[in-house]
């Protein structure tokens, strides 16, 4: 990778966080014990699709995020931290599904599913507590 790059990238970044205010998102804990999900690359692809086909970025970078994430609103990118191993992407990116702006018109039928499949387990566990 291109030293050059990752500066101009990082610099971009940082004006992003300087101009606009980062919104936390509240934590979601979700019983993961009821849900059928394998922890693999493919499956944090399918996630990472969901977001992505709506006109989400989503970003791996080190900082320090409370939830493992953080979402720049006006700009509709979303910053991972990118130490997170394959599961903690995945359940990071299930806490982060529900809360985002999804059109599910825009989804493939696989993403539909799997949206469908995110959002029925929340609201199980919602229901619970």
């Amino acid at each position: 990778m291109n030293s050059e790059w990752v500066v101009e990238k990082n610099q971009m970044l940082n004006k992003l966080i300087s101009k606009e205010r980062f919104t936390f998102a509240k934590q979601f804990t979700i019983d993961f014990s009821q849900f059928a999900m394998k922890y693999t690359q493919t499956t944090l692809d399918k996630l990472e699709s969901i977001p992505e086909e709506v006109g989400y970025i989503l970003r791996y970078e080190r900082g320090t995020f409370q939830s493992g994430y953080c979402i720049l609103e006006a700009k509709k990118v979303v910053v991972l931290n990118k130490f997170l191993p394959t599961e903690g992407r995945i359940n990071t990116l299930m806490d982060l599904i529900p809360q985002l702006s999804i059109d599910q018109e825009i989804l493939t039928e696989e993403s539909k599913k799997l949206y469908a499949e995110v959002m029925s387990k929340l609201e199980a566990q919602s229901k619970e507590d």
